[in-house]
């Protein structure tokens, strides 16, 4: 008696369990984007949604932006941990957006579970070839000897206070020691307008934005962020290789509700991972500068907590705030 009773306890467990993705064989999932169509994390959720359709079921993607994707964010926060409602989480809205904002709707270290980290796209340092060529800038070396050099004389663009581009400069700035005026823009767009133009002398930039004007030769890459060089510029250098330690880039990842059971979160993780690992799912990417990283729920909790710590320091040195 007593061991059919551990049984059918062992049972009901299971199938609790089980129950979210018996409904998900007739309820799709919901993957929340908090960004708007047509934008890189936008395309990617939508290739790797109908890449685990043959293991997940119908997955949809549901456009939820504003608020610097806080609003989006705050919708899977929210949501009931069932695996049903995941969503993005990205460098702003679990590592930045923290300390940016005095009042988020969501608490980024306790609200979310991770799933997978996505992909991994580079940032790029980049200057206006004409002007890269008249100032004898060919690499990070020269343009800190020429900071140096020329005080106060070297500005740089950003696509705003708090943005991706000016965290970069800011760090940049202090580890090499030396001075640029920060200029923000209205986002990443007409920063990099006024770079081509001449407006400011070099920009941290989204490789995937940058990639064509640096391909036109337009625009010089000086170095990527990344701690390793990427393969989406071949023999570009990385500016760690002359300030060790350097390393900014810009990463989206799933995650789901706090509360979401672990075997929910494992099976989740599983699908996206070997999806994320597909030829023609990291060709897909590839087109759109963005390296696959497949990770555990629990590697990509850590890395999103270490990624916080980073720019807790950041955003502080740069007293930017967004409210």
């Amino acid at each position: 008696m007593k061991r059919r009773s551990v049984l059918t306890a062992a049972a009901l467990a299971s199938g609790l369990l089980a129950a979210p993705w018996a409904r998900a064989a007739q309820q799709p999932i919901r993957v929340i984007v908090p960004y708007g169509a047509g934008g890189p994390i936008d395309v990617t959720a939508r290739i790797l949604a109908e890449a685990v359709s043959g293991s997940l079921g119908t997955v949809i993607v549901d456009n939820k932006p504003g608020a610097g994707g806080n609003i989006g964010a705050a919708m899977v926060a929210r949501a009931a941990p069932d695996g049903l409602t995941i969503g993005i989480s990205a460098t702003a809205t679990h590592a930045v957006n923290p300390w940016l904002f005095s009042n988020l709707p969501f608490d980024a270290a306790k609200d979310f579970a991770g799933i997978t980290q996505m992909v991994r796209v580079p940032n790029v340092l980049v200057m206006n070839a004409d002007a890269a060529q008249r100032l004898r800038i060919n690499s990070v070396a020269d343009l800190i000897r020429y900071a140096k050099a020329n005080p106060a004389k070297l500005n740089y663009g950003s696509g705003g206070n708090g943005s991706a581009g000016h965290l970069a400069g800011e760090m940049f700035k202090k580890q090499a020691g030396i001075f640029a005026v920060h200029i923000p823009f209205n986002g990443g767009n007409p920063a990099q307008l006024a770079l081509l133009s001449g407006q400011v002398d070099f920009n941290f930039d989204n490789l995937a934005t940058a990639a064509p004007n640096i391909r036109s030769g337009k625009l010089k890459a000086l170095a990527v962020t990344t701690a390793a060089p990427s393969p989406m510029l071949p023999g570009v250098p990385t500016v760690a290789a002359v300030l060790p330690g350097f390393a900014i880039d810009t990463w989206w990842g799933l995650v789901a509700p706090a509360a979401t059971p672990q075997p929910v979160l494992d099976k989740l993780s599983e699908a996206f991972a070997t999806a994320l690992r597909q030829p023609e799912v990291r060709q897909r990417f590839a087109l759109l500068m963005a390296e696959p990283v497949a990770s555990t729920p629990a590697q990509f909790d850590a890395f999103m907590k270490a990624e916080r710590d980073k720019y807790q320091a950041v955003v502080k040195a740069t007293g930017a705030k967004v409210d």
